[in-house]
């Protein structure tokens, strides 16, 4: 079983991979896949802006929040605007190239910034968050156990997590990855979310909301070499989107068949 100290030696490679970004060709024919095609059938259904639009629901009134942007690399979507929103924000990285970046650009927020830091070090001793919102981050770790243990101790009393992350519970897709991943030159920190990982988050914190995507809608891929008009390949994408949107939150067995998860946590009461 892994520890924390074998976490944090992994994690230095990741920062130098995220410093340098070397990938190789099995590696960046993945990224072209899931940035190319992948990308392009999200877009035209609305994935990316119908999650953002849920997740600046789920942010509330941050005037009182102290945040925390964990894994935010130079920005993400709403980096600035937690900064320009929250009591108080911190960006965390592993990279300090990232981290330099966005410094610079969180400059005109006077209750922002960011520093480069691992989240499991004793190095990061802040705790106390209301909010630590986490896009495509979580399943960077290897260790769940570990890692519900520090947020838990990150967390301020009745803390949310708003987290983003890719699922391999769906049969085409566990199989894609597992012939992928002996070639993979980010193995060792990408831990795309089973059934396993889904229920050790729901059983450590209460599940406030949550949706799956790009599950049935995934094979509107193929929809787009059908000979029919754009106009109704748009309409059959966008049903089969809306389908994984609405029964995802209530079904795990529609769950399981997205590609990708985002959910908002809340950080159990311990009765006194």
């Amino acid at each position: 079983m892994k520890t924390t100290a074998d976490i944090l030696e992994t994690n230095k490679k990741q920062k130098e991979f995220y410093n340098h970004v070397q990938q190789n060709f099995f590696t960046k024919i993945w990224a072209s896949l899931r940035n190319g095609i992948l990308n392009k059938t999200r877009k035209s259904i609305g994935v990316h802006d119908q999650s953002y639009a849920l997740h600046m629901q789920w942010f509330g009134d941050l005037s009182e929040k102290k945040v925390l942007d964990l894994g935010c690399f130079s920005g993400n979507h709403w980096s600035f605007h937690l900064a320009a929103n929250a009591k108080e924000y911190l960006g965390i990285d592993l990279s300090d190239v990232a981290i330099g970046k966005l410094s610079e650009k969180l400059q005109p927020y006077p209750n922002a910034k960011a520093i480069a830091v691992d989240f499991l070090s004793p190095d990061f001793a802040e705790k106390n968050y209301d909010l630590i919102y986490a896009y495509g981050v979580l399943h960077h770790f290897e260790s769940m156990p570990i890692l519900i243990e520090k947020l838990n101790e990150k967390l301020a009393p009745n803390g949310e997590i708003i987290s983003y992350d890719p699922m391999e519970t769906s049969w085409p897709i566990k199989f894609i990855r597992a012939l992928y991943r002996p070639f993979q030159s980010d193995a060792a920190w990408e831990w795309p979310f089973s059934k396993k990982t889904y229920f050790s988050l729901s059983k450590a914190f209460d599940i406030i909301d949550k949706r799956g995507i790009l599950g049935k809608s995934k094979w509107a891929i193929f929809v787009n070499f059908m000979p029919i008009s754009d106009e109704r390949k748009q309409i059959i994408s966008q049903k089969w989107h809306n389908e994984d949107w609405e029964k995802s939150q209530t079904s795990d067995k529609a769950l399981f068949r997205c590609m990708h998860l985002t959910m908002l946590l809340r950080k159990k009461t311990t009765d006194g």
